[in-house]
């Protein structure tokens, strides 16, 4: 009875996700403004937790500067794009892998509210991306970075942190703000075809501010933010990947 029930939870949760994401579509392409076109997006997924029954919990929000910022949290399951987009104010911009542009449907979906793919397999095209993020960060933009890079479907864990993010904001000059994401990978993650339920909870920490020269503190800031996700996300270390 209970893998009866699953199953049926699962293709309804997978029908709402797909319904969802078609109404969205052209409400994201058509809205004049960056702005209307993440609230767009940020209402289409709250349906679909609506819809679904899914109860998503949000703190620590008053952690957020008011001024530029980047937060850096831990990467699960292809929920946490989505999930961390309903969770911060519009004001943030995500940072992703560029092969995401090439989703069908949501490829069109995220870039049309404004997401940045950066190309980490060539080094002088990521360089110049990197170049350009930071003078971004110096303007007043907030972004968000999975530092991990990526998430295994097959063996939960907290993976290593890439230096890239520390390194723009330490050239930026901006505090890094610790985030976890729990809840993901069981609702949907795995190589399970269907989702299950499962509640959600996105949490924020105080901001790290960059100390010391160049080098030691992309490090330093590496490994304190990973430090507070790995105490909170619930999930193992994995240090060697």
């Amino acid at each position: 009875m209970r893998r009866l029930l699953e199953l049926g939870y699962g293709t309804y949760a997978a029908l709402i996700l797909l319904a969802c994401t078609l109404v969205t579509l052209p409400f994201v392409l058509l809205m004049p403004t960056l702005a209307l076109r993440r609230a767009c997006g940020r209402l289409g997924f709250r349906s679909v937790l609506l819809l679904c029954f899914i109860p998503l919990r949000v703190r620590g929000l008053e952690h957020l500067p008011a001024g530029p910022c980047l937060v850096v949290s831990n990467h699960a399951s292809y929920l946490d794009g989505p999930l961390m987009t309903t969770a911060l104010p519009g004001r943030f911009t995500f940072v992703v892998q560029h092969g995401a542009a090439a989703w069908p449907v949501v490829g069109r979906i995220i870039r049309g509210m404004g997401v940045t793919f950066v190309n980490r397999g060539e080094a002088r095209t990521g360089a110049s991306q990197t170049r350009g993020l930071i003078r971004r960060l110096q303007d007043g933009v907030s972004l968000t970075v999975f530092p991990e890079g990526t998430f295994k479907e097959d063996a939960p864990g907290l993976l290593p942190f890439r230096d890239g993010a520390f390194l723009m904001a330490v050239h930026a000059g901006v505090p890094v703000v610790p985030a976890v994401v729990r809840g993901s990978r069981h609702l949907f993650g795995g190589p399970r075809p269907r989702p299950r339920w499962g509640a959600l909870h996105v949490e924020f920490f105080a901001p790290l501010k960059p100390d010391g020269d160049h080098r030691h503190a992309i490090a330093q800031l590496r490994d304190a933010a990973r430090a507070v996700v790995l105490e909170h996300c619930g999930e193992p270390d994995r240090p060697n990947g």
